[in-house]
C-alpha cells in the first residue's frame, strides 16, 4: 500500500485521504445526537455532586503551590503563579461555609478566565467531561443541595448521583465573591 501512495498524484492522494476522513466520519455520532446533549465538567465539593458548563471553565489544574496574602478572607487560599500571571485561588468548601478543604491528591483547580476574572477555584475531586441527555435536564435545583450553593445552581440532571448544574460566572459576579478583604 505504501509504494501506491507514493505512486499517486498529490490531487489522488487528497482524494484518498478524503475518502478515509468520510469513513471515520461515519463512526461518529450524528449532528442532531450531539446537539441534544449537554456537556460539562463534572467536580465534586463534599458529598455534592456539579457539573459546570464547559464554556465557563478555562482549565483544571492539580492544586498549584500558592502564597497566603494577609488581611483576606478566610476562603482565599492564596495567589498562584500560573504561566506568569497571579491566579487567586479561592476554596470553594470553605467559601460555602463548609470549611476549609482536607489535603488531598484529588483536589483540583477549576480556572475561570472570563473577560476581567481571572481565578481559580479549588475543588474536592474533578471528575472529567460529563455528557447528559438534554432531555433528562430538571430547571428546579437537586435535592439535597448545600444551601450556599443554591444562587449559583441552574437545574440538574439526575444520573447515578444528583449532577448540579453550577455556574461558576454565576459565582463570580455574586457581590461577596471578589470582595475578599477582612
Amino acid at each position: 500500500m505504501t509504494t501506491r501512495r507514493a505512486s499517486l498524484t498529490a490531487f489522488e492522494l487528497l482524494l484518498d485521504i478524503d475518502r478515509r476522513c468520510r469513513l471515520l466520519e461515519a463512526d461518529q455520532p450524528s449532528q442532531d445526537s450531539r446537539m441534544q446533549q449537554w456537556s460539562g465538567i463534572g467536580f465534586r465539593v463534599a458529598e455534592q455532586w456539579f457539573v459546570a458548563p464547559m464554556v465557563e471553565v478555562a482549565e483544571v489544574l492539580r492544586e498549584p503551590r500558592s502564597s497566603r496574602v494577609p488581611g483576606v478572607q478566610p476562603w482565599v487560599c492564596g495567589v498562584a503563579n500560573l504561566r506568569g500571571r497571579l491566579l487567586p485561588v479561592m476554596d470553594l468548601s470553605s467559601f460555602f461555609g463548609l470549611g476549609p478543604l482536607p489535603p488531598g491528591k484529588q483536589r483540583r483547580v477549576l480556572v475561570l478566565d472570563h473577560e476581567a476574572l481571572f481565578a481559580g477555584l479549588l475543588v474536592d475531586e474533578v471528575l472529567g467531561l460529563q455528557h447528559f441527555s438534554l432531555s433528562s435536564l430538571d430547571l428546579s435545583p437537586p435535592q439535597p443541595l448545600l444551601a450556599a450553593a443554591t444562587p449559583f445552581v441552574q437545574g440538574h440532571f439526575a444520573r447515578e448521583h444528583n449532577w448540579a448544574i453550577f455556574s461558576p460566572l454565576a459565582l463570580a459576579q455574586a457581590p461577596g465573591f471578589l470582595d475578599v478583604a477582612l
